[in-house]
């Protein structure tokens, strides 16, 4: 299996951060299409720094872990809900971490 952890930024640039809500109906319209047998969110506090600026930004993070057989369009369906997210609450990036692993369920 492939196990891959995405890690959402709940700050958003120019409005309040993603609320509780927000997320909600991020995960039923998002997240469940596209890995509709399961994953795990956590709530996590994050620091990146800006490529660009060298700022250091803190905030609170979704980390959402995902167990998933290696099919062929994996990574389309990792890319979609990335690519969504980041339009969706106007993000630069979503961080992703991904490696092989023997798992059951």
């Amino acid at each position: 299996m492939l196990v891959a952890e995405l890690f959402f930024a709940r700050s958003i640039k120019g409005r309040e951060p993603l609320n509780d809500a927000e997320w909600a109906e991020f995960t039923a319209q998002t997240i469940t299409p596209n890995f509709p047998n399961g994953f795990t969110v956590f709530d996590g506090e994050g620091q990146w720094r800006n490529p660009q600026t060298g700022d250091v930004a803190r905030n609170r993070t979704k980390i959402v872990l995902i167990a998933v057989t290696q099919e062929p369009d994996l990574i389309q369906r990792l890319s979609a809900v990335i690519d969504a997210y980041k339009v969706r609450f106007r993000q630069q990036t979503v961080g992703i971490i991904t490696r092989e692993s023997c798992a059951a369920f």
